[in-house]
């Protein structure tokens, strides 16, 4: 990193984790540093943040069918001693806009429990070869002001 100058880095929860245990002074001269893909442990993020002071840390999330990242949380200095167990998903990304909704589709309340859906230029057509699958999983998106045919992507996630 020093040789290349590198000044940011995207790792896997899995890798990130693994530098926080043996060795997170080594993302010292970075600036950010990106994780997800899975949960990302607040005690990693507190490791690493001890570690390196002035290191922003980025949590991105986001299902492989909404191109890599739909959403992000970047942890400030103070925030990362009072987080829980894993990191906020955060707030939408540019293009990307997410909705927390209940089994009608209809929006839930703050702090009440419903399904992601992401939806935005990076959310895939389907699966190939899986109609039936692409159906159930990218549904009409009755939020849009994009037009007709917009698509949203059914995540799963409880939220």
């Amino acid at each position: 990193m020093a040789r290349h100058g590198v000044t940011a880095m995207w790792l896997t929860a899995g890798l990130f984790q693994a530098i926080a245990e043996a060795a997170p002074e080594s993302l010292a001269q970075l600036r950010e540093v990106w994780t997800g893909g899975d949960i990302v442990p607040a005690d990693a993020v507190r490791r690493v943040r001890s570690a390196c002071p002035r290191l922003t840390v980025v949590d991105g999330y986001g299902p492989t069918e909404t191109t890599t990242f739909a959403t992000s949380h970047r942890i400030a200095a103070a925030a990362a001693d009072r987080l829980d167990h894993s990191i906020p998903i955060g707030q939408p990304m540019a293009g990307s806009t997410v909705y927390v909704l209940d089994t009608g589709l209809r929006p839930v309340p703050v702090g009440v429990p419903g399904e992601l859906y992401v939806a935005g230029a990076g959310v895939a057509r389907g699966y190939l070869g899986r109609p039936g699958l692409t159906a159930s999983r990218f549904v009409a998106d009755p939020f849009t002001r994009d037009g007709a045919g917009a698509r949203m992507y059914r995540t799963g996630d409880v939220v």
